[in-house]
């Protein structure tokens, strides 16, 4: 615009003059896309107290389908030894299948967890995986995009082991779950950065015996205090080596984003993902979920008459917002090769100025008799 203007128009303050009218413009906050830094600071999750207290879980689908009828992946990870357990499932298991196979396989070896953190699959949000959890005293953390309950530690995993099977079935063919109990064992014996070691040595106090490398041959008997005491000053080391591991993540990625507050009373507008071919932002009333990140928010610097107060929203029985048109603005013909749609340019009850749109006429006439007088 101020390109445009420049050419033949100039006063003082020019092209502030400009950015504050473009700023204040309803239509362009709704559409345009954001070119700065993510808003919002990154808010790790709490480091767990004890072994599979805390996990995730997540799924590889749409995997090629077995002999068995499997075609997906469950990964299970332990948020503070990393180690984690790849179930072969079933896609089309309902919730009540994957709780029998949690209490087989997790519960089983490890106890019921104090928490999980989880997806929205609509397996881990229905009613009854709600209260199974509910009723074996199990915190259910639903993640949300942004939001600090999402640690991302079941994506890397799933990273990991797809890059595993990958390789696996290249070099020595066959289907995935031939190979999938020693992708978990390789998996759960490899070095992991965050906590200096292996998550199997993490998880037993000892490494491990492998075919590769036979490091501890025999028995090796520990007195039980200096078991005990030597696992304790274990996980306080680990601890700290987490805190600095998230500390250092944290610090990586703020690097990227900008930090953003709002008073309580500012008009703001909330960003929409899931509709963005529609429109980039929607007002506060749709039914969405109650908590979302800072940076789905967007300061509106538009003047108070251009929102809609709730009160004069009308809706329908199917809760459907109903627009009425209020005036005729103009007339047109639209021409086409044999006949001519005589058209008028209707203003909208809700929507300003250049929203005006052309209509039928005699849809209109149809319609809302009473804008024609003639």
């Amino acid at each position: 615009m101020y390109q445009d203007l420049k050419k033949e128009y100039w006063w003082p303050g020019m092209k502030n003059d400009v950015t504050e009218y473009v700023n204040k413009c309803l239509t362009c906050s709704l559409v345009k896309a954001e070119h700065q830094k993510p808003c919002g600071k990154m808010q790790p999750l709490t480091i767990p107290e004890w072994k599979w207290e805390e996990i995730t879980m997540d799924f590889i689908t749409k995997l090629p389908r077995i002999a068995k009828g499997n075609d997906t992946i469950w990964v299970i990870v332990d948020r503070l030894t990393k180690s984690a357990h790849f179930l072969p499932i079933r896609e089309t298991y309902s919730s009540e299948k994957l709780a029998e196979i949690f209490v087989k396989e997790i519960v089983s070896r490890h106890g019921m967890p104090l928490s999980i953190v989880s997806d929205r699959d609509t397996r881990f949000t229905s009613r009854f995986w709600k209260k199974f959890n509910e009723a074996m005293g199990t915190r259910l953390n639903i993640s949300t995009a942004y939001h600090p309950q999402t640690d991302g530690q079941s994506e890397r995993t799933i990273q990991t082991l797809e890059d595993m099977l990958r390789a696996c079935i290249i070099d020595f063919g066959g289907s995935w779950d031939s190979h999938l109990p020693l992708a978990e064992f390789s998996y759960n014996n490899n070095y992991h950065s965050t906590i200096g070691m292996p998550p199997f040595e993490m998880l037993y106090g000892r490494r491990c015996r492998t075919p590769v490398c036979w490091g501890e041959i025999g028995q090796k008997d520990f007195a039980s205090l200096k078991v005990v005491k030597a696992t304790s000053e274990k996980f306080d080391q680990i601890k700290a080596r987490m805190k600095a591991a998230k500390d250092r993540q944290k610090s990586y990625a703020d690097k990227r984003r900008r930090n953003l507050e709002f008073q309580v009373g500012e008009m703001v507008l909330l960003k929409r993902e899931w509709v963005k071919l529609l429109t980039e932002s929607t007002y506060p009333f749709s039914e969405i979920h109650p908590t979302f990140h800072v940076s789905h928010l967007r300061k509106c610097l538009a003047d108070d008459t251009a929102h809609i107060p709730y009160d004069e929203i009308k809706m329908d029985n199917s809760l459907n917002y109903v627009e009425e048109p209020i005036a005729i603005l103009d007339r047109a013909e639209k021409r086409l090769r044999n006949k001519s749609i005589p058209l008028v340019k209707a203003q909208w009850k809700h929507r300003k100025g250049s929203e005006a749109t052309w209509e039928k006429e005699d849809e209109m006439r149809g319609l809302y008799p009473q804008l024609f007088n003639d």
